[in-house]
């Protein structure tokens, strides 16, 4: 049985990592642009978490993780699989906490997050897709006793990212309701099960790329399911499983899942671009692509949180979406 996280352990995990981690401010949207798009009468509030450090919400989860890690765990050193994101986040953990970190990053990553997670001190070890960097990573954990820090799974990484939803919903008290994108559910499994213990009645959506609805295929399922094939641009949004932990927070606390497409999230990187100046990945821009695409008609006249859940990209690779 998963049980349900609590305020008193999300709260003392916020206390636990507060050294390590920036409180990211919500700032509220005003702008012509925003209103030809989702109307006049929603009013949208950012949570601006691609100001964290590392550049996304995952340095909370890394840290809470690591932070409860024994004295002969530390002493062995961490590994995690990544294409980026979370690769990062781990060599920053590792390096504030004094614990070596080796981690197994994608070919397809980007140049600019591998020389992040190296700037941080992390070895770095590459490999041709998941299922063999998950294998790379279960060997170093065999051989050199270094546990794995999950990208989305366990107790911890979900009370990490449930401090993203317990400073949210308090810097903007009376949300009616949040968007949150959705790879492999750490994020919302945390944030949610935050927004429910603080604000019951608030409706809680999430987002997915078309390409990559593991989630969604999951609650159609009513269990954790597996894609043989990911095709989206917001590879920080495409991990092909789910897990018994992030499944069953999201079952309990998600209210309902929409759909985005690539184009949407292009859209939603110029928009996000144009008006509020910030250059951010795909999977940045999804929550926004939802407010302005399938949840526009829904959330009219309503007070809405949105999540900018981070970005770690160059300008190379911005311009290069956003020609496509």
């Amino acid at each position: 049985m998963i049980e349900d996280l609590t305020l008193d352990e999300i709260e003392s995990t916020l206390e636990r990592i507060a050294p390590y981690i920036v409180t990211t401010p919500v700032q509220r949207w005003r702008g012509t642009r925003l209103e030809g798009r989702v109307g006049a009468d929603i009013e949208v509030h950012l949570k601006l978490e691609l100001f964290q450090v590392t550049g996304t919400f995952k340095a909370r989860g890394a840290l809470n993780v690591m932070l409860n890690l024994s004295e002969g765990e530390k002493k062995n050193g961490v590994t995690a699989v990544s294409a980026g994101n979370h690769a990062i986040a781990v060599a920053y953990a590792a390096r504030v906490l004094g614990v070596s970190a080796k981690v197994v990053m994608l070919e397809t990553a980007n140049q600019f997050r591998i020389d992040a997670a190296l700037a941080y001190g992390a070895e770095v070890e590459m490999a041709a897709n998941g299922a063999v960097a998950f294998e790379r990573a279960a060997e170093l954990v065999a051989d050199e006793g270094r546990t794995l820090v999950h990208p989305f799974d366990g107790r911890d990484v979900s009370l990490g990212t449930a401090t993203v939803g317990l400073e949210w919903l308090r810097q903007a008290p009376g949300l009616d309701a949040i968007v949150v994108p959705i790879g492999g559910g750490g994020l919302m499994s945390g944030i949610a099960s935050a927004a429910k213990l603080l604000a019951p009645q608030i409706e809680v959506f999430g987002v997915e790329p078309v390409g990559a609805d593991t989630m969604t295929r999951s609650f159609a399922a009513g269990e954790p399911v597996r894609m043989d094939q990911i095709d989206t641009i917001a590879d920080s949004l495409a991990p092909p499983f789910t897990t018994p932990m992030t499944f069953t927070l999201c079952r309990r606390h998600v209210d309902e899942l929409v759909l985005i497409t690539d184009d949407q999230m292009r859209q939603a990187m110029r928009l996000l671009f144009a008006e509020m100046k910030l250059a951010v990945e795909p999977a940045g821009a999804a929550a926004t692509a939802a407010l302005c695409g399938p949840l526009r008609e829904r959330l009219q006249g309503r007070r809405v949180g949105a999540i900018v859940c981070g970005s770690n990209i160059d300008e190379a690779g911005f311009n290069a979406l956003l020609k496509d």
